[in-house]
C-alpha cells in the first residue's frame, strides 16, 4: 500500500450529511459543525472535516484571513478543520447565525433551512466528514479550506452524475437517500485530496509536499508499508538512494519533523486505530507497530495519548 492510501484508510472517514440549504440573495450565513449536527453518527468524532457541495446557484465562503471562494453548482469545498466560516452571496454582507435558520430534522435525519432576499436561488447540501484519527498527517497538511470540482476528479462524470442524483433524492427525502450521498461523500474527499496533491506548487512543504517528492515520498513508503522494521535514519537514507544527512535534511524541510520522531508518531496512531478495533492483545500491538516491549509501548502510548493503552481502548470502545 502507498502512503496516501496508508494514511487514508487509517483517517477511518464515516460521512453524513445533515443539512438541505435554499437561499435566495441576498443573503449571508456563518457557519461551523457543531456537536448537534453529529447527531446521525450516534457520538461526536474525535475530529470533523465540513463540507459543503452546491447542487445549484453560485455563492462564496469566507474565511478569516483567506481569500474568499467563489463556488459553483457542482463544486464541493472541504474544511478540513471545520473552521468557522461564512457562505454568502455577495463578498461584504453581514452574516446571521444558521443555527436560529435550521427547521430541526424529523423522521427523515434531514434539516431544511429556507432564507434569503427573493433574488437568485442556490441550493446547498451541508455534511461532515467525521473520524477518529484527530492527529492525522493528512489532515494537519491540507488546508483550512479548499474546492474540488466534483466532475474533474479521476471517477470522472458518472460520480458527478451520482452525487447529483443522491443530492436530489436528499433533498426530497427520498428513503436510504442519505446513506448513499454519505458513501459518495466519503469518496469524493479521496479525490479531493488526490486532484489537491496534483496541483501543489513547486517548493510547497507539507506532507503531501513530501509525498511528491521522489525520495521523501519512498522513505514514506517505506515507513508506513514497514512501521515496525527497526529502522533508522541511515538505512532509509540508503533505502531511497541518498546520505544520512541529505535525506534527513531534505525530509525535516518537507515534513516539518526528523524521519524518526515521525516514524514514533505514526506508530502510536496505527496502535490507536488497532486498540479502538479491539481484538489484539497489548503486547500483540505493541510488537505489531515496532516496540520490543509492551511496557515501551505502555509508556509511549500515555505520552502521546495522556492514558494508557488499556484505559484508552476502554474509554474509546464506550461507544
Amino acid at each position: 500500500m502507498d502512503a496516501l492510501s496508508d494514511v487514508l484508510a487509517a483517517v477511518r472517514l464515516c460521512a453524513a450529511a445533515f443539512l438541505h440549504a435554499e437561499f435566495s440573495a441576498p443573503w449571508c450565513i456563518a457557519a461551523q459543525v457543531d456537536a448537534n449536527d453529529c447527531r446521525p453518527l450516534g457520538s461526536v468524532p474525535a475530529h470533523i472535516i465540513a463540507y459543503h457541495y452546491v447542487v445549484d446557484g453560485q455563492l462564496y465562503l469566507e474565511l478569516a484571513g483567506e481569500p474568499p471562494l467563489a463556488l459553483g453548482a457542482g463544486d464541493m469545498v472541504l474544511l478540513p478543520r471545520n473552521t468557522a466560516h461564512r457562505l454568502t452571496s455577495a463578498l461584504g454582507l453581514p452574516p446571521v447565525l444558521v443555527d436560529a435558520l435550521i427547521q430541526p430534522a424529523d423522521s427523515s435525519g434531514i434539516a431544511h433551512l429556507h432564507y434569503g432576499g427573493g433574488g437568485a436561488q442556490t441550493q446547498v447540501i451541508c455534511g461532515f466528514l467525521g473520524c477518529e484519527g484527530a492527529d492525522n498527517p493528512l489532515l494537519a497538511t491540507l488546508p483550512a479550506a479548499f474546492k474540488f470540482r466534483v466532475g474533474d476528479g479521476l471517477a470522472g462524470a458518472w460520480v458527478e452524475q451520482s452525487f447529483r442524483l443522491a443530492a436530489a433524492e436528499f433533498a426530497a427525502e427520498r428513503l436510504g437517500s442519505a446513506t448513499v450521498l454519505n458513501k459518495l461523500a466519503e469518496l469524493l474527499f479521496i479525490e479531493a485530496v488526490r486532484d489537491y496533491l496534483t496541483r501543489l506548487p513547486a517548493g510547497q512543504c507539507g506532507w503531501l509536499a513530501g509525498l511528491r517528492d521522489p525520495f521523501v515520498g519512498k522513505g514514506l513508503a517505506l515507513l508506513h508499508g514497514r512501521p515496525a522494521e527497526p529502522w533508522t535514519t541511515a538505512a532509509l537514507a540508503r533505502e531511497v538512494g541518498l546520505s544520512r544527512s541529505a535525506f534527513a535534511e531534505r525530509f525535516s524541510k518537507l515534513i516539518g519533523q526528523p524521519p524518526m520522531s515521525y516514524l514514533a508518531h505514526w506508530r502510536l496512531q496505527l496502535a490507536a486505530v488497532r486498540l479502538r478495533d479491539g481484538g489484539a492483545s497489548l503486547g500483540q500491538i505493541a510488537y505489531a507497530i515496532g516496540y520490543k516491549s509492551e511496557a515501551a509501548f505502555n509508556r509511549a502510548f500515555k505520552r502521546e495519548f495522556g492514558l494508557p493503552p488499556a484505559a484508552w481502548r476502554r474509554q474509546h470502545s464506550a461507544g
